[in-house]
């Protein structure tokens, strides 16, 4: 039995590591968490079993990081199909105002997060108070699924910008992605956007996510 402790503290040591290597750091106060980048994505690309499995997602992360008394939902739009209306990512989120996990307000409302929010990357913490890596560390994950226009809402038309209303994980299709540390290329003037940077390039897959700078990670919002 007493051969079992050593493995037993290395994976309590490891469980404390992001899933880049980075050490969270504990929440200030994790019931009064209102916001956060996921930690780890679906490990599908994009596919999230839709808007209620990314939901899921979101929900399963709070309740392990001791935030679970809240309703957490995906910050993710689909676009209209088989005959089901468009959802706007910004509709899905509550009024605000939103903390992360060390208290800092990113925003006061809707219009303000679409607007001159504070989302940055030492800001746009996961669940575990961990900054996700951004443009210039190893490996760079600041890719965001948003699915959303800068505004917040669905795309029109039909190009496909949210993998097949996040069901799909195949070599066609795209999302759009989101910088949560605003950084990006020289001169580009969407580098800063936080909800809507680029498309996946490449497909819908994990490494078509990987690609272009990403882990198929999305923001969570409580709406209470």
């Amino acid at each position: 039995m007493n051969r079992l402790v050593p493995t037993l503290v290395a994976v309590t040591a490891l469980a404390a590591l992001g899933p880049v290597g980075v050490r969270s750091q504990p929440a200030a106060n994790p019931a009064a968490m209102t916001f956060f980048v996921t930690s780890v994505g679906s490990g599908n690309g994009a596919d999230l079993g839709g808007l209620a499995g990314a939901d899921a997602h979101c929900q399963s992360l709070a309740q392990a990081a001791g935030a679970g008394g809240r309703t957490w939902r995906a910050y993710l739009s689909t676009q209209a199909a088989g005959g089901a209306a468009a959802v706007n990512a910004r509709d899905r989120i509550g009024a605000g105002p939103w903390r992360n996990a060390q208290g800092v307000v990113v925003a006061q409302s809707v219009a303000e997060l679409h607007g001159q929010n504070n989302l940055t990357k030492q800001t746009a913490l996961t669940e575990r108070g961990a900054v996700v890596n951004g443009r210039g560390d190893q490996p760079n994950t600041h890719d965001i699924l948003t699915g959303s226009q800068e505004d917040g809402t669905a795309f029109t038309g039909a190009e496909d910008m949210t993998c097949r209303n996040w069901t799909y994980s195949g070599p066609d299709g795209a999302a759009m992605l989101g910088h949560h540390d605003r950084m990006g290329l020289p001169n580009d003037p969407r580098a800063s956007f936080w909800n809507a940077s680029h498309a996946s390039r490449g497909g819908c897959s994990q490494d078509a996510l990987r690609g272009t700078g990403g882990a198929g990670l999305f923001y969570c919002f409580a709406i209470n």
